[in-house]
């Protein structure tokens, strides 16, 4: 039988975090995860450069019943903090659009710099075990294995949540939590696509490939990046954001050029230009492909000259405030984060231990905290992963 100090469950970017903190700490630890290989999440992310964290980390940037859960973490172990642990492992970085921050070369070297730290801190590293049912027992906790029990005196549950089961996500770690009476808030998916209904789509699939810079706004936000149509519905980092607002039944709203009086030019078209076609206006602004869809979709054939002042402002309206309805999302297959968890109320925020069943902490995407697109959800784990690897 397999005694420790510490079990870690998930081989992620939080779990590995945390295990170098503990094993630097002198505590003997083992992480356990039934993946072949360690921060799979972390290799694949950001194109294969990992946006390893964002320079604008900031409360209302995660998404949370308690909005400020986060931040004892997060201002513990920061965005700079991490900078400088790459840095001194000589891992070159850029700074791409708002903050968002990714190697220069392929992200495994991120992993590679972890697994070199877990085994300097005498971390153990079981991959391809999954871990089964965890129970409390005298003096700590016995975690069921394939290997045989393991008993420890923590345990650490950073599991992550249900996004790309392909790669073995689960709900395992949500289990776990309600198994010790620990509340759950309700999942769904994040940051993912939004999909829509068959009659909506025949009408954007000519649309499929096309890309603008707009505004997406629901539920009183609205983010100001790249929209994407595709021949399921829209994707693009602004929907990606919008989706950890928007609700079913909730339509969304598209501003395809932000910041433009689409209207006073088209106006001052009509005197200027009256033979020119409307799409041939709305194209300085919008790709020719789209600026056909808006036009034919208000039904404007004559040229921009024959314009009344009425179609003018419909026009523009079809450009600035577009409203739409999605049925759904692409679901957890594509979405890059699971939206809710284990219930911030039941843990301490500096500690994220469960304040009910000492010994047993959550870190990482399996807790409610759920931050923007752009490298937040890395610094959530990093943090959190720093912070509990101080207590356990």
């Amino acid at each position: 039988m397999e005694r420790v100090e510490v079990v870690i469950l998930g081989a992620g970017a939080a779990g590995m975090f945390c295990a170098i903190e503990a094993g630097r700490r002198g505590r003997r630890v083992l992480v356990i995860d039934h993946a072949r290989a360690a921060g799979e999440k972390i290799r694949i992310s950001g194109g294969g450069r990992c946006n390893f964290t964002n320079l604008g980390i900031a409360a209302d940037r995660f998404l949370s019943r308690n909005s400020r859960f986060a931040l004892s973490a997060l201002k513990r172990y920061t965005q700079w903090d991490f900078i400088a642990r790459l840095d001194a492992e000589g891992i070159a970085w850029h700074e791409k659009t708002l903050g968002q921050l990714f190697c220069d070369g392929p992200a495994t070297q991120v992993v590679q710099m972890l697994l070199r730290d877990m085994e300097r801190a005498g971390v153990q590293l079981w991959l391809g075990s999954a871990p089964g049912e965890v129970r409390a027992v005298k003096g700590g906790f016995s975690v069921a294995t394939d290997r045989g029990p393991v008993l420890a005196e923590k345990v650490v549950v950073a599991t992550g949540g249900k996004s790309i089961p392909k790669m073995g996500a689960s709900a395992y770690g949500y289990h776990l939590a309600e198994s010790f009476g620990l509340a759950v808030t309700e999942t769904r998916p994040a940051l993912v696509p939004l999909t829509f209904a068959e009659q909506e789509l025949a009408k954007l699939a000519p649309l499929a490939g096309v890309a603008v810079q707009g505004r997406v706004t629901a539920a009183r936000r609205s983010f100001d990046e790249a929209v994407l149509f595709t021949h399921r519905g829209l994707s693009g980092p602004a929907i990606l954001q919008i989706s950890s607002y928007w609700r079913e039944g909730e339509p969304i709203r598209l501003d395809l050029a932000p910041g433009q009086d689409v209207a006073a030019e088209l106006r001052a078209a009509r005197g200027a230009e009256p033979k020119v076609a409307a799409r041939t206006v709305l194209a300085r602004h919008l790709p020719e492909k789209l600026a056909r869809h808006v036009e034919a979709g208000v039904g404007v054939t004559q040229p921009i000259g024959a314009l009344s002042n009425v179609a003018v402002e419909t026009l523009a309206s079809a450009v600035r405030d577009w409203e739409l309805k999605p049925v759904g999302t692409e679901g957890y297959r594509t979405a890059e984060v699971t939206l809710g968890g284990v219930d911030t109320d039941a843990l301490d925020a500096r500690t994220l231990e469960a304040k009910s069943v000492p010994g047993l902490h959550f870190i990482g995407e399996v807790v409610d905290v759920t931050g923007w697109l752009g490298g937040y959800n890395f610094q959530w784990a990093w943090s959190s992963g720093w912070a509990a690897g101080q207590a356990v």
